[in-house]
């Protein structure tokens, strides 16, 4: 099977292209944090320095590592789904399932390593740029020196490879075997995380307004109902769709097309509802609290900056991954319905109104994702409004939430409308006769 592994990646490496990219993303951001470790385990560290270093590399190593699996899980989950037709080829050849289990997990493994050894000089030197960031504002001294150690080598190796292998298991036994059982499961997952978020955003009125704590507990509850919203995109797209009054051949198309493969998006719908819901959350409320300690009078603390610092690079990782995630996973899907695109074309349908589909497709998902995700944000930002400045509504504007709409239609709309012109250029009869 390894050997079986090697010679897939080698035959077609462009399947595989998401998943090094995603890898060497996800262990480049592992090191570069987990380096702070390795910094502040160094001798004559004072224990200020060494606070935040520690601090900062718990909280964003942590969301990280989950990054990293969702990230690789998106991107093998539509490969297999690609691949479908040789996985049964190989199983009617006499493949055993746990060999198609070794063989994927083989390249999964395979490619995640590659991504890992390239992401270790890009993680030095952001680890560097990291502390100079620490220490321009005045959290870490000056006279602390970066190190990248065993800490950052090990965790960002280990858990790469950890996270390829665990998502490509997952999303084999997805192909392999059937819904129900795991939508039963995800459907109580799902109402789990909506009770939870919603007991947490609530809590908020149990701190008060200078409480250290107060901004956890909307935050998480906010990251929560997400979850929950992200659990249940199959069947709120296909409850969006059922009230969508969407007429003309593009409309109808649009709509027909979704409904069928309501469950293959659900990743893409996924991203963008976490992506809106933190994002606009976390910015949302730091920007509150800024407001807030501005309007005291008071200096930020060390630990306020910390906050304020951690906040800001948890954002940034978000943006950086939920849009690797849906570049490849709406590029994979769309460039792979070459023969739909044919057959449509050889129905009537003329380029123009292929595109148009595309792009009604993917307004849907955009809006859809844009929606719940700001209801989740919205959940955990109005209580902390309330509770720290007596305010319902922040004083930020629509700002930061029309920024946050602007990279996720043009994420979405793009790669599918991009992606889909890049498919029409080969001829009708052509991609129908490739793709049989």
């Amino acid at each position: 099977m390894f050997m079986l592994s090697m010679r897939s990646i080698r035959k077609r490496p462009g399947r595989f292209l998401a998943t090094l990219l995603a890898a060497f993303l996800g262990a480049a951001i592992i090191m570069t944090f987990n380096s702070l470790y390795d910094t502040a385990g160094q001798a004559g560290v004072d224990s200020v320095s060494a606070e935040t270093l520690t601090t900062s590399a718990s909280v964003v190593g942590g969301y990280g590592t989950l990054l990293v699996f969702f990230a690789v899980a998106s991107t093998l989950t539509v490969n297999v789904r690609q691949r479908t037709a040789e996985l049964e080829l190989l199983r009617c050849s006499g493949a055993t399932p746990a060999q198609l289990r070794r063989m994927v997990v083989g390249e999964a493994v395979a490619v995640a390593l590659v991504g890992a050894v390239l992401a270790i000089g890009p993680a030095m030197l952001g680890g560097r740029a990291l502390l100079g960031m620490f220490q321009d504002s005045g959290q870490v001294a000056r006279s602390v020196d970066h190190s990248f150690g065993p800490v950052a080598l090990m965790s960002g190796v280990d858990i790469t490879l950890l996270a390829a292998a665990g998502a490509a298991l997952l999303a084999v036994r997805r192909a392999t075997r059937g819904h129900r059982r795991r939508d039963g499961a995800r459907r109580f997952l799902a109402y789990a995380a909506l009770l939870t978020g919603a007991m947490g955003t609530l809590s908020t009125f149990a701190f008060s307004a200078t409480d250290p704590g107060l901004m956890a507990a909307p935050a998480y509850g906010a990251i929560l109902l997400s979850v929950g919203f992200a659990l249940l995109s199959p069947r709120l797209l296909k409850g969006v769709l059922d009230r969508l009054p969407l007429t003309g051949a593009s409309g109808w198309l649009a709509v027909r097309n979704l409904r069928r493969r309501a469950d293959r998006l659900a990743g893409i719908l996924m991203s963008l509802i976490l992506f809106t819901a933190v994002a606009t959350a976390t910015l949302y409320m730091q920007a509150v609290e800024s407001d807030a300690i501005e309007a005291s009078g008071l200096t930020k603390s060390v630990d306020a900056k910390n906050l304020e610092t951690l906040n800001l690079t948890i954002v940034g990782i978000i943006v950086v991954f939920v849009c690797v995630m849906l570049v490849n996973s709406l590029y994979a899907a769309t460039s792979y319905r070459g023969r739909e695109f044919g057959q449509q074309r050889l129905a009537g349908a003329t380029p123009g109104q292929v595109l148009g589909t595309v792009g009604v497709e993917g307004l849907i998902l955009t809006v859809t994702g844009l929606f719940f995700g700001t209801v989740a944000a919205l959940a955990g930002i109005l209580p902390f409004t309330v509770v720290r400045t007596d305010s319902v509504l922040p004083d930020r504007g629509l700002g930061i939430w029309l920024a946050v709409v602007s990279i996720a239609a043009a994420a979405t709309l793009g790669t599918g409308l991009v992606t889909a012109r890049r498919v029409l250029r080969t001829p009708a009869v052509g991609a129908v006769g490739l793709a049989a």
